[in-house]
């Protein structure tokens, strides 16, 4: 066998050997049909009869489908909800073998995660003078790291700057819009003094 064969032969065995452990340690992706939402059903590409899209980590759909039509949520039955997350929040993809998408891969919870997510919910109302009052909401939510502090219901980081106030435990609310004529809201209630961008703590 001349060097040259016998080199290409190492190389295409290196390959061979490479492709079977990384097929061995892959994900499961959404394209497999091996994945399933909260509900029991298959998670599939595009949008679901909810509006759920766990491929491109979004939600369009009526605030009530985003809990499976939740007693709960009735009174808000007709407002509209759009939500995008990242990674860190809800993958679409099953790293860890347990058949669901993974959340914090990596991390033992949300805590230095990087999550983030957003939410814009609007809709319609009566007011007090029988008028249609039409709002909407927006919001956006990160993890909080390890190194903050939580003091009085409000996150801060390690050198005291507030993040945000507390939501969910491990979550802080970093920017909150609010468009509501009747109740008189205009624009932003709330904005981080930290910083109101995606993550990065």
């Amino acid at each position: 066998m001349s060097k040259k064969l016998f080199f290409v032969f190492v190389v295409l065995f290196a390959l061979l050997i490479s492709t079977s452990v990384a097929s061995a340690g892959s994900c499961t992706t959404i394209q497999s049909g091996e994945l399933f939402a909260s509900d029991g059903s298959v998670i599939g590409v595009g949008y679901d009869d909810w509006g759920y899209n766990y491929q491109a980590h979004m939600f369009n759909g009526f605030y009530c489908d985003a809990y499976r039509d939740a007693a709960w949520c009735q009174p808000y039955v007709n407002d509209s909800l759009s939500m995008k997350w990242n990674d860190a929040w809800l993958s679409n993809q099953d790293c860890d073998g347990d058949g669901a998408l993974d959340r914090h891969y990596g991390y033992p919870s949300y805590i230095d995660s990087g999550a983030w997510l957003t939410n814009h919910m609007s809709g319609e109302y009566e007011g007090e003078e029988g008028q249609v009052c039409t709002w909407d909401y927006f919001t956006k939510i990160i993890a909080v790291t390890s190194d903050a502090v939580l003091v009085n219901g409000v996150w801060y980081a390690a050198d005291g700057t507030e993040i945000g106030p507390v939501i969910w435990g491990q979550f802080a609310t970093i920017m909150e819009v609010s468009n509501d004529p009747c109740a008189g809201y205009d624009g932003i209630q709330y904005l981080s003094p930290d910083h109101a961008g995606w993550g990065g703590w």
